[in-house]
């Protein structure tokens, strides 16, 4: 059962911006801390930016001051805005969730910034 369901991505120059979606199926993901990652070819996956039930955020030091994670808690959905793109950027964007220590992830999504 897909329980965590990434959408947005695509392939975008450099400069642009793209809007990644991570909409979830059930109520238990409603107020949990959730996640992006990506993972680029021949890397290891990475954190790239958190958001907390109460809306804390936190950010890789790669992405802060261009990409923006936020939480539509009616909707059960994490968003990632990501501005000033770079072709560093390129990367499979992973939507996570934990609830009571136990880890959720969505498909995945590809993000591909061209020079």
């Amino acid at each position: 059962q897909v329980q965590l369901v990434e959408s947005g991505g695509g392939l975008v120059q450099a400069g642009g911006s793209l809007r990644l979606s991570c909409a979830a199926s059930r109520s238990i993901f409603r107020f949990s801390p959730r996640a992006w990652y990506r993972q680029a070819p021949g890397k290891q996956r990475e954190l790239v930016a958190l958001i907390t039930s109460g809306g804390s955020t936190n950010y890789a030091d790669s992405v802060k001051g261009r990409f923006t994670i936020s939480r539509d808690n009616a909707k059960n959905t994490v968003y990632l805005q990501m501005n000033s793109l770079k072709p560093e950027d390129t990367a499979v964007y992973s939507c996570n969730a934990e609830v009571m220590g136990n880890h959720y992830w969505g498909q995945g999504t590809q993000v591909t910034v061209s020079s």
